[in-house]
């Protein structure tokens, strides 16, 4: 069952076309990579996909819902969560602060409750803050609950991003670049919670250029290149298909 699809998607900017007519689907509970050179249009489709942009043509459907005239905050409300290539945490609050923070989304005390400090307001607060320290340790950063996140190592705030997208309650959890700046080591820490995400029934759609991660994580792989699909299939099929080689190798001059 596809959980997203993607019809056609178009989008411009002035007379450049950064996205053209790209369609490709992902099923409920799997791992995809959008993979694809340096200016392929990937990170716009994710913008696209999480309302930062809109699209000139084409939809977007999640779950049966369009998301072409949604609002982030209404996407992330469907339960569609990101991080960012460029790493984005209140660098000045603690890890569990901002984790708190994604966990903001599924909260509904109103105001009124919270300055009168009402027992469903506390219990609320309660939970949240359990939730946060849940997911802190899921990734690896329960004993740093209280660490400024900008003393966090670099690995550690990417995972971080992780865990406040985690805590909106995601069923589709976008990764931007996720082993981005990453060493060996942190980038096999975080190939096994992808596969520790996706048994919770996670779906994941990530970017990266890391193909060793790509190839072990994802079950499937969509190649955009000049914002136009080239290629979707299985990670060894794709490997291969000569579209795919010429994109990031480029082609032999003519003798």
């Amino acid at each position: 069952m596809d959980l997203l699809t993607l019809h056609h998607l178009t989008k411009t900017f002035g007379g450049l076309t950064a996205v053209k007519e790209v369609s490709f689907t992902v099923e409920k509970g799997a791992v995809v990579g959008l993979i694809g050179p340096n200016g392929a249009g990937k990170t716009t489709v994710f913008n696209l996909i999480t309302g930062h942009y809109r699209p000139n043509q084409g939809d977007m459907v999640f779950d049966g819902v369009s998301l072409s005239d949604l609002r982030t905050h209404r996407i992330i409300a469907l339960g569609i969560a990101r991080t960012f290539q460029n790493i984005r945490l209140f660098q000045r609050l603690t890890a569990l602060e901002n984790v708190l923070a994604g966990r903001h989304y599924r909260m509904h005390s109103g105001i009124l409750s919270a300055m009168l400090r009402l027992p469903a307001q506390r219990r609320e607060e309660q939970e949240a803050t359990d939730r946060a320290l849940q997911e802190l340790e899921f990734v690896g950063l329960g004993s740093q609950a209280l660490t400024m996140a900008r003393n966090l190592a670099y690995g550690d705030q990417r995972r971080l991003e992780i865990a406040r997208a985690l805590a909106t309650e995601p069923r589709l959890l976008i990764l931007d670049e996720p082993a981005g700046g990453m060493n060996e080591q942190e980038t096999e820490a975080l190939i096994g919670l992808i596969g520790r995400i996706q048994q919770r029934g996670v779906t994941i759609l990530l970017i990266e250029h890391d193909m060793r991660l790509v190839m072990r994580a994802c079950e499937k792989l969509v190649v955009l290149e000049y914002g136009g699909k080239i290629a979707e299939g299985p990670p060894e099929q794709v490997r291969h298909d000569p579209k795919v080689i010429e994109a990031y190798l480029g082609a032999e001059d003519e003798p």
